[in-house]
């Protein structure tokens, strides 16, 4: 029997490199951010796929820097023993101002080998 529930869990229990993930994204210190992915790692955000560190370091440049909002941290949840995912109010000079955003965290081996963001 596969047991396919999340499991609600307090944001202080993330993984330790999802919270670094996070909190590099949130300053818009791109080099971190990139350092907590491993080398092939995807990134799915807005309908596009970023593949590998040089495209998503493109990403995340271009994507801390195209608008300025502030995040909320609302909620986290464990997906499985590799998957998380955290959930982000977003406030800001984007398309819409507001909206909470789901992070979908895969983990491999200590670093974050996928990232999937959206509404």
């Amino acid at each position: 029997m596969t047991d396919d529930t999340t499991t609600p869990f307090d944001a202080t229990d993330l993984p330790d490199v999802v919270k670094r993930y996070l909190k590099a994204h949130n300053e818009h210190d791109v080099p971190t951010a990139s350092a907590t992915l491993t080398p092939d790692a995807t990134v799915i955000d807005d309908g596009r796929t970023y593949q590998g560190i040089p495209a998503i370091e493109r990403w995340l440049d271009r994507a801390t820097s195209e608008y300025s909002y502030t995040t909320t941290l609302i909620g986290a949840e464990r997906d499985g023993p590799d998957r998380c995912t955290v959930t982000q109010h977003l406030e800001g000079d984007f398309p819409g101002g507001t909206v909470d955003l789901h992070y979908r965290f895969t983990l491999d081996q200590g670093l974050i080998s996928h990232l999937t963001i959206a509404p």
